[in-house]
């Protein structure tokens, strides 16, 4: 029986690289690994050479994806991603055509959320679209705390100064985490992992969550609860048509004075707009932001965030440790490996 075909549109950096095709293969599929984000293709190239089929191409341009995969009329019955590559309705409809040899199954993503694919699309196309979740919990939340250690004690601009020769000293006395109330938006595996390391740190932590009686943390009645009487603001949320813009003027502007909001979730659940306007406005209650997804990324990042000098911006690095990145590859491939199989249970699948 001829083996699976899995088309890799951005494999795991770095030494994981090994680690996950070779996870691929011995689940006796057919890889062809797309060069583009690889550090060293020649090398890369020379070492699996016979082992595998290489491509470049940028799996950003849509144009360019759809070529790749339906190449030769031959097609791929697997498409894996790391980076969140868009893959929608155009992409699915090409992938699953009927006179491809092998029509498109199996999207895997090694990481947590599918909101880069058109889950409608692949529904109505027959293709089951898996993930990760979970598996970059514990780097997410201590990313968070990160952020927030990084904005009370005003890291970067003493860092800032540091650099440029300068001696600088507060000009208030900073706060500790204790005197802080943590409010968390979703309380799903990386939300819990925030609330686990906040509550040991000597923080108070609530939650505004869909289904508080499994809290492990107070909860409000409602978000504008939670805006309003929380120091700090994580925001642990997939990005859905009811998340899109959950936070926006209205809710910024409900926020307890002086507070701290941080985004590791997703780029579209914060209006980055109405979160600029805020943070330049010094009568507004938001007094930072720590922002690591946006609504527009990797070569089309662009966002009104860049340049305020009490936003903290990150390029989508939150989930990314070794542990993190290693636990999705593996599993990412196992879950593939088991959809195509014909062996779904267990696998987490996501759903229109």
């Amino acid at each position: 029986m001829e083996p699976s075909r899995i088309l890799v549109l951005d494999a795991a950096p770095g030494e994981l690289l090994a680690r996950e095709l070779e996870r691929l293969l011995d689940h006796g599929l057919s890889v062809t690994l797309n060069l583009r984000r690889v550090a060293d293709p020649a090398g890369t190239r020379a070492a699996w050479a016979g082992r595998m089929r290489f491509t470049d191409f940028d799996a950003f341009d849509e144009s360019a994806l759809i070529a790749e995969t339906v190449r030769d009329g031959i097609g791929h019955h697997a498409i894996k991603s790391r980076a969140g590559v868009p893959l929608r309705a155009a992409f699915l409809a090409a992938a699953t055509d009927a006179a491809l040899t092998h029509r498109l199954r199996v999207i895997g993503r090694a990481g947590a959320g599918t909101d880069h694919v058109d889950l409608a699309a692949a529904a109505r196309h027959g293709v089951t679209v898996t993930h990760t979740p979970g598996s970059n919990a514990n780097a997410v939340a201590e990313f968070a705390l990160a952020q927030l250690l990084a904005l009370t004690r005003n890291l970067p601009d003493h860092n800032s100064a540091a650099h440029q020769g300068r001696w600088s000293t507060p000009s208030a006395p900073a706060v500790e985490l204790s005197d802080l109330t943590l409010g968390i938006i979703g309380l799903g595996r990386i939300g819990r992992a925030l609330a686990a390391r906040a509550t040991a740190l000597g923080m108070r932590v609530q939650s505004h969550t869909r289904r508080p009686a499994e809290s492990p943390v107070a909860t409000t009645d409602s978000l504008h609860a939670l805006l309003a009487t929380s120091d700090v603001v994580s925001v642990h949320l997939p990005l859905t048509h009811r998340t899109r813009g959950l936070i926006g003027r209205t809710e910024l502007a409900s926020m307890r004075p002086g507070s701290i909001l941080l985004n590791t979730a997703r780029g579209g659940i914060v209006d980055e707009q109405a979160l600029a306007d805020a943070l330049t406005t010094p009568t507004h209650p938001l007094a930072a932001a720590a922002v690591d997804t946006f609504e527009h990324e990797h070569a089309r990042f662009a966002s009104p965030l860049s340049g305020l000098p009490n936003a903290l911006l990150t390029p989508h690095i939150a989930g990314m440790t070794g542990s993190a990145m290693t636990t999705a590859a593996l599993r990412c491939a196992d879950h593939i490996a088991a959809l195509l199989g014909g062996r779904p249970d267990a696998v987490p699948v996501a759903l229109p």
